[in-house]
C-alpha cells in the first residue's frame, strides 16, 4: 500500500523543487506525481527536474497524453530517465482529455488504437527492440533507442471507460484511475481491468480540509458523468480522511496518491500522516 503526493498543476513551476525536497524527507510518502494538462505544465520536463532533486522518493507521470507525444520521441526521453534515475520512475501514458486534444489539432481517429499502438511500440523500444509498425495510428520503420534502459520503467495507463482499463490490464503494468473514485468504482475498475500479471492501481484523490470544494466537485462530476455527491475524496477532519483513504487501500487501491488542496498543500499531507 503506497502514499503519493501529487505537484498540483495550478501551482507555479519553481516551486516544484522546494515541494518535492519536502517531501523526500517524510515518512510515509513514497511517490511523487506530475502532470501533463495542456496549458498548464509539461509532464517530463517536471519528472526531470524532481528526480534530479530527490533522492528516495518514484516520480511518476500522470499522464503524458498519446496524441501529443509521438512514441519513437516518447520512448526516447523515457528511456533517458529511465537510465538516469534506475527503479524511480514510472511512465503514465493516456489518451488525453478529448477537448483538448482537439484544441491542440492532435485528436486521433480512434483514440484506443492509438492508445495500444502507443504502448506496444514504446514497451518494445524501452526494451531495445527495433520497431516497425504500420498501425492505424502510429508508424514507425526501423526504430530503435541507442541508449535503452537496463530496466525500463513501468509504463502505466490512464483509463476510465472498460474497453481501455481491458487494454490497460492486458498491455501496461498498472492502471491510473482519476480523481472522484470512491471504494465502489474502484473495485469496479479492477474487474474491468483483470490483469494478466502484476499490476498496480494507482488511484488519485483530492485531500481537502472540510468538504471538497464545489467547483471542485462540479468539474469531476462532469468529467465522470456522475452526480457531484457521488464524488469522492479525502475531506473531512484527518481522521475522517484516513478512514477513507484505508478504504481505497481496502477495496484494491495499490497506490493511492493525494492531491492537495487550497494554499497549503503540504500542512495537509503532514495533518494526513500524522493521522495515520
Amino acid at each position: 500500500m503506497r502514499l503519493g503526493v501529487m505537484f498540483d498543476r495550478g501551482l507555479p513551476p519553481e516551486e516544484l523543487v522546494p515541494f518535492a525536497r519536502a517531501l523526500d524527507t517524510m515518512a510515509g510518502i513514497e511517490d511523487l506525481w506530475v502532470v501533463e494538462d495542456l496549458g498548464w505544465t509539461g509532464g517530463l520536463t517536471s519528472a526531470a527536474t524532481a528526480l534530479a532533486v530527490t533522492s528516495r522518493l518514484r516520480v511518476a507521470v500522470g499522464i503524458t497524453p498519446a496524441p501529443l507525444r509521438n512514441p519513437a520521441l516518447l520512448a526516447m526521453e523515457l528511456g533517458n530517465l529511465a537510465r538516469l534515475h534506475p527503479g524511480r520512475f514510472v511512465a503514465g501514458i493516456g489518451h488525453g482529455v478529448r477537448e483538448w486534444m482537439r484544441q491542440a489539432g492532435v485528436a486521433p481517429r480512434s483514440p484506443l488504437s492509438l492508445l495500444e499502438e502507443t504502448l506496444v511500440s514504446v514497451s518494445a523500444l524501452l526494451s531495445g527492440e527495433q520497431v516497425s509498425l504500420d498501425g492505424r495510428e502510429v508508424r514507425l520503420d526501423g526504430v530503435r533507442l541507442v541508449h535503452p534502459p537496463q530496466v525500463p520503467p513501468p509504463l502505466m495507463t490512464g483509463a476510465i471507460g472498460p474497453k481501455s482499463l481491458a487494454l490497460s490490464g492486458r498491455l501496461a503494468q498498472g492502471t491510473i484511475v482519476p480523481e472522484g473514485y470512491g471504494p465502489e468504482r474502484v473495485r469496479a475498475a479492477l474487474e474491468a481491468i483483470a490483469p494478466t500479471g502484476p499490476h498496480e492501481l494507482v488511484v488519485l484523490t483530492y485531500l481537502c480540509s472540510g468538504e471538497l470544494p464545489e467547483p471542485l466537485a462540479a468539474e469531476m462530476a462532469g468529467f465522470l458523468q456522475v452526480p457531484a455527491s457521488e464524488v469522492a475524496s479525502l475531506s473531512g477532519t484527518p481522521d475522517e480522511a484516513v478512514a477513507r483513504l484505508r478504504a481505497l487501500w481496502e477495496a484494491g487501491a495499490d497506490t493511492v496518491v493525494l492531491r492537495p488542496t487550497g494554499p497549503e498543500p503540504l500542512r495537509l499531507v503532514v495533518d494526513l500522516l500524522g493521522a495515520l
